[in-house]
């Protein structure tokens, strides 16, 4: 199983990237928001799915570890494979789509292609909870988990590893982040432990 995967661009498209790894070329299927972050890029580290099949093995690309979770939950849901998941992450933002699954938002998500009512209904009964439970909710009500910050990424990861609830650690770590935004991933955990 591959965790990541980090080289040179080879090739970009919107619907995949070859990325050249120690002189191995990765075909990496992506969503739209990751092709629009690697345009302008030479090397690109990706976080990996890989889906094995009879017929194939593919390769499945993200900038951070938030939308390879949002996959992965998508995925788990009676009815999407991995090609509708690609399509709602195309269609949307981490963020956003967290935020329609939260809010019960059955328009929104009915209104990506290839998404029906009750499809939409079976994504929001199925992952409403989880969604709540995974990436928390802050004082405002905006979830935090697609926030593109790799340090709080590791350290709520380490927490979560060592035991700790996702939700106590995703607090914890943004409540420190708050007063010292500059900590390395080593300090943040420190402190982040003293507090749970």
């Amino acid at each position: 199983m591959y965790d990541y995967i980090k080289g040179e661009i080879a090739e970009l498209t919107p619907a995949f990237v070859v990325i050249d790894a120690g002189g191995v070329g990765y075909s990496i299927q992506i969503t739209l928001p990751t092709y629009t972050t690697l345009n302008a890029e030479k090397s690109a580290r990706l976080f990996i799915f890989e889906a094995i099949r009879e017929d194939a093995h593919i390769l499945y690309g993200f900038m951070n570890q938030a939308e390879r979770q949002l996959f992965l939950l998508l995925i788990s849901v009676s009815g999407i494979g991995a090609n509708t998941a690609r399509m709602i992450m195309s269609s949307y933002s981490t963020h956003e789509i967290q935020d329609m699954i939260a809010t019960g938002n059955v328009t929104a998500l009915n209104g990506i292609k290839g998404i029906g009512i009750k499809t939409a209904q079976r994504i929001i009964v199925d992952l409403k909870d989880k969604i709540l439970k995974v990436a928390g909710a802050n004082s405002s009500g905006q979830f935090s988990l697609a926030v593109n910050n790799p340090v709080k990424e590791e350290a709520v990861s380490a927490l979560v590893m060592l035991g700790f609830a996702a939700n106590a650690s995703q607090k914890a770590v943004e409540q420190i982040l708050k007063n010292e935004p500059n900590l390395r991933v080593e300090q943040l955990i420190k402190t982040a432990l003293k507090m749970m």
